[in-house]
Order: structure tokens, then C-alpha cells, then sequence
């Protein structure tokens, strides 16, 4: 299975990268780090610097067509400064168009609303972002996980930190299903 991890250069939630890109692997999966420019993303805990983790491919350079899923972890300042790369916009689509899963926790949603992809679905997120997803035409609901298999792909998502093991079961679940998927129309 490969997956594709957006985050923006600076302010990506550093628990809500590594521990759904550590899942992935000890599922055999390969995950990439996609972000919209080359070289290292500055990772937080909350407010606070964490890590830096090495850019694997850049948006533009890259297509949904590359992976079997795409994982967008939170942060506040990670996908507010992802919504207004329109690429990074336009990659998030890809992959609902394309009919791949999807995963966002926390804030990362607001990419989703940027994309124009909640209409008509049901998702969770940071309950600052219930109205957003609500005005985008989702119905927002405050669960763990939620799984919702109406549209164009599977969209997992949570709310926080917290839920991340149930996120990281689900997601490899999803993930390592639609990657067999895809093997097999091989």
C-alpha cells in the first residue's frame, strides 16, 4: 500500500504524522511525504517545534495516480496553509475523483471543505471546524472515527489527537483493502 501524507512545510502535528506513517509501515505499507516544497517539514507538538522529516515528493510533481490512499494529518497552522496552495487543493481532489480513500484528523478537514468534497458526507473533526463543514454542505458529527463510504471513495476521519488509535486501525484497515483492491486489477 502506498500512501501519500500531505503536510505543509511548517505546522503539521507531529503525533498525527508519525503515528498513522508508523501504522502504515508495520502493515508493509510505504508512506510519502508529500508537502508543496522541496527539503524538510518543520513538525509541532501543539505550539512547540518538534522534528524536521524529509520532503519525498512535492506537490505538482506528483499525482493521486502515484498512491492507493492519501492520509492529511492536523495541526491548526498545517492545513490552513495547505488551503491556499491551490495544488495542494487540486491533489486533495485527485484522489475523490480517482476513488481512492482519504483520512484526516483534527483540523485537517478544512482541506476537505477547500476542496469541495463534504457535501453530502458525513465526518468529525476538531469541533472548531463543525460549522465550516456544515456551510460546505457535510453533516458533521462528534464521534471517534467516523467511516463514510457515501461518495466517490471512503473518507475516515477524527477529531483529535486522542482518537488516534482507533484512526490508525481504521486507516490501515481502509488502506491495506483498497491497495489489495488495486492489486488485483493488476
Amino acid at each position: 500500500m502506498k500512501v501519500a501524507f500531505l503536510v505543509a512545510p511548517k505546522g503539521v502535528e507531529q503525533m498525527e504524522l508519525i503515528r498513522p506513517w508508523d501504522a502504515v509501515r508495520s502493515h508493509g505499507g510505504d508512506p510519502y511525504l508529500v508537502s508543496t516544497k522541496p527539503g524538510t517539514v518543520q513538525a509541532f507538538r501543539h505550539l512547540d517545534p518538534a522534528e524536521a522529516y524529509e520532503v519525498d515528493r512535492v506537490v505538482g510533481e506528483t499525482s493521486a495516480r502515484d498512491y492507493d490512499a492519501l492520509a492529511l494529518p492536523g495541526g491548526v497552522a498545517n492545513p490552513d496553509a495547505l488551503r491556499m496552495d491551490a495544488r495542494a487543493v487540486r491533489l486533495v481532489k485527485e484522489f475523490f475523483d480517482a476513488g481512492k480513500p482519504v483520512a484526516a484528523i483534527c483540523h485537517a478537514p478544512w482541506m476537505l471543505v477547500e476542496a469541495d468534497v463534504v457535501r453530502g458526507r458525513t465526518l468529525t473533526s476538531w469541533p472548531s471546524l463543525r460549522t465550516d463543514i456544515r456551510n460546505a454542505g457535510g453533516t458533521w458529527v462528534d464521534e471517534q472515527v467516523v467511516v463514510c463510504e457515501r461518495g466517490p471513495n471512503t473518507l475516515i476521519t477524527s477529531r483529535k489527537p486522542a482518537d488516534l488509535p482507533a484512526f490508525c486501525e481504521t486507516l490501515v484497515h481502509v488502506f491495506s483493502r483498497a491497495a489489495q483492491t488495486a492489486q488485483s486489477v493488476l
